[in-house]
């Protein structure tokens, strides 16, 4: 995947790139023509078809649309061990000897597009645009070239805010609805492709709410309106002129347009943009818990109704939740008055949410419905824990195997803790062995953690492992939930038992 404007790689899929595509070097180009069919369908779908021409409109959105030129310094250096094999454990030394080689630097230009939001001069581009840039310049569409400054940018949304320096009143245009936007609805893209600016296309909204795993809250509009390097930062219209996108990515094999892009939601960079003018960052809401999806196992071993909502995995000591009262294993069903369908969802409305204030928080714990009133803290804000490391465990300790689950377990005492550098105030259950034929294995846990608690009851004893799990079964459960700490960080494994 290409982000639309820098070469830099984010995902790659079997299918092709996505690619982001703002900064256009050159190269070569292949031009290959494509062909169109209008379809007219009857009724009320024909009130607005494919226009007469977007010319009109084209004219009227154009001197709002900028192109966008940076300059910036890379570093540029030979590498005398290329294609050399490091001999094993020497690695460090060798990458310590490479990193104190001296590095030549050269300018670098860089090209993107962005548009006006406010007569004065307030641009909106993507972040990775404008980069680690030295120099920023702005130009108008009839090439007026202005000199630009950041005033803030969020690169969980890959958005960035600029101000030009000039005494001149712009051409602007506004932010509409996003969540207007159909699929299907007309749309055009404005940019500066491979350096070409002032280019138009026009497409339709393919498909809406898009995770190209480029950050947090993706929601993308995906378009097929042509969208090559050099577009990021450009703006998505709709018929009525107003901005509901900004194009940031595309998916292609080859680093071309294929009709597959996507547009930053203008909702979403609304209150991005809101947040940067006036704080010069954003702010958004903290609720201070690690969270992971809830599956099929996992609601059934917890007795849920269904695979929904957000399963807490960790609270964040002297953080908002736990301030609130959650806890580790929580099921968090609603959100502020909205029911939570899964762990994307929480996290983009707690974002939204406003800092410092008070929301109602469903969770369901040990099978019964509580409501919790959390104020949010600021997620900028946050300190995470430093993640602590653990020796792998040695095998010579007091063990029992538990086969219905394919662990070997033992107890957490003070020699357990301290050859395995856990806290003085640690408890729990050490794995030291994980059958390979296990489903525990399939899972990916691993020797060396500690086992919290079974089914939200904390275990201090192998007996205690085996005592929970046996309730399970007799309930008629399949599979029992493992609360793991392992590398100072906590994590729910729903595990089938055997037999």
């Amino acid at each position: 995947m290409l982000m639309a404007g820098s070469v830099n790689s984010i995902d790659a899929r079997p299918a092709g790139k996505v690619r982001r595509m703002g900064r256009a070097l050159g190269g070569a180009m292949m031009i290959v023509a494509f062909a169109a069919t209008t379809f007219v369908m009857p009724g009320d779908a024909a009130a607005r078809g494919a226009p007469d021409s977007f010319a009109d409109l084209a004219e009227k959105l154009l001197p709002a649309v900028v192109n966008i030129r940076t300059t910036s310094s890379v570093a540029e250096g030979q590498n005398p061990l290329e294609g050399f094999e490091v001999p094993p454990g020497l690695e460090e030394f060798f990458e310590r000897f490479r990193d104190s080689l001296p590095q030549q630097r050269r300018e670098a230009t860089a090209l993107g597009s962005g548009f006006i939001i406010d007569e004065t001069g307030v641009v909106i581009t993507n972040n990775h645009v404008i980069k680690d840039a030295q120099e920023i310049i702005v130009v108008l569409h009839d090439d007026t070239e202005l000199p630009a400054k950041v005033l803030g940018f969020d690169d969980k949304t890959d958005l960035a805010v600029l101000q030009v320096e000039t005494d001149l009143k712009l051409p602007h245009v506004n932010f509409g609805d996003s969540d207007t936007a159909r699929v299907g609805d007309w749309v055009i893209a404005i940019g500066n492709p491979l350096g070409f600016g002032g280019t138009v296309t026009a497409g339709i909204v393919s498909a809406r709410g898009r995770d190209i795993r480029s950050g947090p809250y993706d929601n993308y509009i995906q378009t097929d309106a042509s969208i090559n390097r050099g577009n990021s930062g450009g703006p998505l219209f709709n018929m009525d002129g107003d901005v509901v996108g900004i194009n940031t990515a595309i998916f292609s094999p080859n680093g071309g347009s294929i009709g597959i892009g996507f547009s930053v939601p203008s909702n979403l960079a609304k209150k991005v943009v809101s947040q940067i003018r006036e704080f010069g960052t954003t702010r958004r809401g903290w609720l201070g818990v690690t969270i992971q999806d809830v599956s099929d196992e996992i609601a059934e071993s917890l007795g849920l109704d269904d695979a929904s909502g957000a399963l807490v995995s960790s609270v964040h000591e002297n953080g908002p939740a736990a301030e609130a009262g959650l806890k580790t294993g929580d099921v968090i069903t609603s959100f502020n008055g909205n029911k939570v369908k899964d762990t994307r969802q929480l996290v983009r409305a707690v974002a939204d949410a406003p800092v410092g204030g008070e929301v109602p928080v469903e969770i369901v714990r040990s099978g019964k419905k509580q409501t919790q009133i959390v104020t949010l803290g600021q997620r900028e804000k946050a300190e995470l824990a430093a993640l602590k490391s653990v020796e792998e465990p040695k095998p010579e300790v007091n063990t029992q195997k538990l086969e219905s689950l394919g662990l070997t377990l033992a107890p957490l005492d003070a020699d357990l803790r301290k050859q395995f550098k856990f806290a003085e105030d640690a408890n729990g259950v050490v794995i030291l062995n994980v059958a390979s034929d296990s489903d525990a294995a399939s899972k990916n846990l691993q020797a060396g953690a500690v086992i919290t608690k079974v089914n939200q009851t904390a275990v201090s004893t192998p007996e205690d492992v085996e005592r929970i799990v046996k309730e399970a079964q007799d309930a008629g459960r399949k599979s029992v939930l493992l609360f793991v700490m392992h590398n100072g960080e906590l994590s729910l494994f729903p595990i089938k038992i055997a037999g």
